[in-house]
């Protein structure tokens, strides 16, 4: 029997390639950078055919450093920065223009048409979703209208369509050579195409966005042997797909209605198990697929997404220079008592959950002559627990459940002074699990449970441990006085871009 379960994860700054033993721990990891691309301003992308070699790379590095081989492997799943958007040639297997990223805004303009016409909100009930550039659907009519030819060789079925998730099995699966062309139900919920109670693309808003159905990949469940792998795979069944916060969710073994995770990335992505049926969102979140296990009922989950969470970090270190590396902003954040009055609202793609603003951007408020580059270190990571605060209110208002505790996951949270600040400012115990690597498991999971390396659920909830629990020890009138001030600092972002 194979010793171990493979998982790949491709994300916004980075892929990597995971071997996770049967107690869901790290054997072996291998991890590449891809570079980010920024041809106008809030437009952002990828190169795909650098993210297929950077894939390759880590599967055969992680397969190397502990000497095994595929045939080690009982099976792979796939995790993904979701909404990024790729338009490829099925008969040559290249690319037809860079991906277009998740938090890329090119699609402003189509957003405002839309909505304008019957309200942003206009496909809520069969999507879950609101108008915005955030996702898949109108990045794909965008590349349709902008790329010579696209929408015929789409309707004829000559490019294929998908998210990473969609990229890589395709090549893993044998590109040109017979690749499959298939998603899973939690990378479809985030396109707006698909309807989230029949699980298949809407005919109404396909005719509605102008995207032809020949294009669009199939959508299977999240945890089922799709087929087997080639070239470096070859052989191991590929049998897991889920969307990043999706896998996280998974990984962080929230499989029970009211059970929530924050992941702590690029940007910041709360979810909330809602159970079997899709729940509707009053107050700016957003209903998508939690996951779906071969034929069993599909979970659905609330979720709250904020776009920059650690890029900021990234920002203060390559645009400003504020730091070397990201690691350095706790210790410079710490080298201040408080924040000294200042807020930093990172809307550089305008405002998420729960305020879907578009036209906000960044600012830095509060700013006098006692302010110096801690207290903006600081501002900057409260700005993530700030962020994820709105998240959790909303979140409570429209599930009526109040959270016990919130379990964390991704980059961040190894940054104490963070985990500590996010505790205050929810009044609620923050917990950090043993293996914080939750995506990249929560996938693994998906696969091992399709092929029997698993047996059920409730291995999951046993290999689910925890690292550490952070505890509130602010006063009311302090957590109050801050969000207040937070809240004013929101304000001055909005409608700077109109």
């Amino acid at each position: 029997m194979s010793l171990y379960v493979g998982s790949l994860d491709q994300g916004t700054t980075s892929t990597r390639f995971i071997i996770f033993d049967r107690k869901g721990e790290i054997i072996s990891l291998d991890q590449k950078e891809h570079e980010q691309f920024y041809p106008k301003p809030g437009w952002v992308e990828h190169d795909p055919t650098e993210i297929w070699r950077n894939t390759q790379s880590v599967i055969t590095g992680a397969l190397a450093r502990k000497g095994l081989s595929a045939a080690d492997l009982a099976s792979v799943g796939i995790t993904n920065q979701r909404e990024t958007t790729l338009l490829w040639n099925r008969r040559t297997g290249a690319a037809v223009h860079n991906a277009v990223v998740w938090m890329d805004t090119r699609t402003d303009q189509l957003v405002a048409g839309l909505s304008k016409e019957g309200g942003k909100d206009r496909l809520r009930a069969k999507t879950g979703l609101p108008l915005a550039t955030y996702f898949s659907g109108l990045k794909l009519r965008w590349l349709l209208d902008h790329v010579d030819g696209a929408q015929k060789a789409a309707e004829a079925g000559d490019l294929l369509f998908g998210n990473l998730d969609s990229w890589v099995l395709w090549n893993l699966t044998g590109g040109t050579q017979g690749g499959l062309h298939i998603t899973d139900v939690t990378n479809a919920s985030r396109t707006q195409l698909m309807h989230l109670e029949t699980l298949d693309w809407d005919e109404d808003i396909l005719s509605l966005f102008g995207i032809p159905r020949a294009c669009l990949p199939q959508i299977r469940s999240s945890s089922e042997v799709y087929g087997e792998g080639r070239g470096i795979l070859a052989g191991v069944p590929v049998a897991g797909i889920l969307g990043d916060q999706q896998a996280a969710l998974f990984g962080q073994a929230c499989l029970q209605p009211g059970e929530a995770k924050n992941t702590y990335g690029t940007g910041c992505f709360m979810l909330m198990n809602t159970g079997e049926k899709p729940y509707p969102s009053n107050f700016g979140l957003l209903t998508t697929l939690g996951y779906k296990l071969g034929n069993q009922q599909a979970v659905y989950a609330l979720e709250g997404s904020i776009a920059i969470a650690g890029a900021l970090v990234q920002w203060l270190r390559d645009n400003l220079g504020l730091v070397k590396t990201a690691p350095e902003i706790e210790t410079l954040a710490a080298s201040v008592p408080d924040n000294g009055d200042v807020y930093f609202v990172p809307a550089f793609s305008g405002l998420y959950a729960p305020h879907w603003k578009e036209s906000a951007r960044g600012v830095i408020a509060g700013l006098t002559r006692f302010a110096n580059k801690g207290h903006i270190a600081r501002a900057a990571l409260e700005a993530t627990a700030f962020q994820t605060r709105e998240v959790l209110d909303a979140m409570t208002r429209d599930s009526g459940v109040q959270i016990r505790e919130l379990r964390t996951d991704g980059g961040m949270v190894v940054n104490q002074l963070l985990m500590q600040f996010q505790a205050d400012i929810l009044n609620v115990p923050v917990v950090r699990p043993k293996v914080i690597e939750t995506t990249a498991l929560g996938a693994a999971y998906a696969a091992g449970l399709a092929t029997g390396y698993w047996n059920s659920t409730q291995d999951i909830v046993t290999n689910w441990g925890v690292d550490r629990r952070w505890q509130s020890t602010m006063d009311e009138g302090q957590r109050d006085k801050l969000f207040a001030a937070w809240t004013k600092a929101v304000n001055r972002s909005l409608d700077w871009a109109v």
